[in-house]
C-alpha cells in the first residue's frame, strides 16, 4: 500500500497542508503510521477519508458532526444518504437556475417589441411571462386539432382526386368547420384576455370583435374598453378561466 507524507496527501485531495494539520489535531484524520523520523504518513484509505471529509464540509457539516459520522457503525450508508440529499439539492438549484435563464431570453425577447419603456410596460411583460405556460398549452391544444384536421382535409382531397369520391371531403370539411366556429374558437376565445398598450389594462373584448378582429400570432386589434383607443393588443392567458 502507498505512502503519502502531510504535503503528498494535500495535493492530492486538493487542500492545504494546513487543512490535513487540522483535521489532525481534531482527531478526524490521523496518520496511519510515523516514519522513523516522526514524520505522518497516510495511506490509500486515508486519502478516501480525507476526500469523504472534504465532501462532507463541503456540503455544510461541521467537524464535531463528521466526527460522529465516521465513528459510526456503518458511515458508508449515512455517507450514501448525504450524498443523494445534495446531488437532489443540486439538481434542484440547477433546475431553478435554468428556469431563471429562460424567464431572462423570454425577457428579452419581449423588451425588444416594447416601443416606450415604462414602468407599466415592464409590468405587462411579467403578467404575459407568468402565464406563458397556460398560453403554449392553450396554443397546443388548438394546433393539435389543427393538424387532424389538415390530414383529414387532405385525405379527402386525395380520395376525390383518385376515386372522384367528393361527398367525403365536402362532409369533412363540414364537420371540420363546425368544430372550428362552436368549439375551438369558443375555447380559445374563453382562455384569452387582452392588454392595451396605451392604458395597460386587461380586458375581454365581444366575441364578435374579438372574432373578426385583425391579428397576429400573440396580438390582435381591438377597442380597449376603458381608454376607448383602438390598437393592437397583446394577447395574454385569462386567468378567470380556470375559476369554474
Amino acid at each position: 500500500m502507498s505512502k503519502y507524507t502531510t504535503g503528498e496527501l494535500a495535493k492530492i485531495v486538493g487542500v492545504t497542508v494546513r487543512t490535513v494539520q487540522y483535521y489532525d489535531t481534531r482527531g478526524i484524520l490521523v496518520p496511519s503510521e510515523l516514519s522513523e523520523g516522526g514524520r505522518r504518513l497516510y495511506n490509500d484509505d486515508d486519502v478516501k477519508k480525507m476526500k469523504v471529509i472534504c465532501f462532507l464540509r463541503e456540503i455544510g457539516l461541521q467537524i464535531n458532526t463528521i466526527a460522529q459520522i465516521l465513528e459510526d457503525e456503518d458511515p458508508h450508508s449515512i455517507v450514501s444518504l448525504l450524498v443523494e440529499q445534495h446531488e437532489q439539492s443540486l439538481q434542484e438549484e440547477l433546475e431553478d437556475t435554468e428556469r431563471k435563464l429562460a424567464n431572462i431570453k423570454a425577457l428579452k425577447s419581449e423588451l425588444k417589441s416594447v416601443d416606450n419603456f415604462s414602468v407599466n410596460s415592464i409590468i405587462d411583460i411579467a403578467n404575459i411571462m407568468k402565464t406563458k405556460d397556460k398560453m403554449k398549452k392553450v396554443r397546443i391544444y388548438m394546433a393539435f386539432y389543427g393538424i387532424i384536421g389538415g390530414i383529414a382535409e387532405i385525405a379527402t382531397i386525395a380520395l376525390w382526386i383518385a376515386k372522384g369520391l367528393w361527398i367525403p371531403f365536402v362532409i369533412a370539411y363540414a364537420i371540420i368547420l363546425a368544430v372550428g366556429i362552436f368549439w375551438l374558437l369558443p375555447y380559445y376565445y374563453k382562455k384569452v384576455s387582452y392588454i392595451c398598450p396605451c392604458c395597460h389594462e386587461a380586458f375581454k373584448p365581444k366575441f364578435w370583435e374579438f372574432f373578426f378582429a385583425g391579428h397576429t400570432p400573440k396580438t390582435r386589434k381591438l377597442t380597449c374598453p376603458h381608454c376607448e383607443g383602438k390598437k393592437w393588443c397583446v394577447e395574454t392567458y385569462d386567468e378567470n378561466s380556470d375559476v369554474k
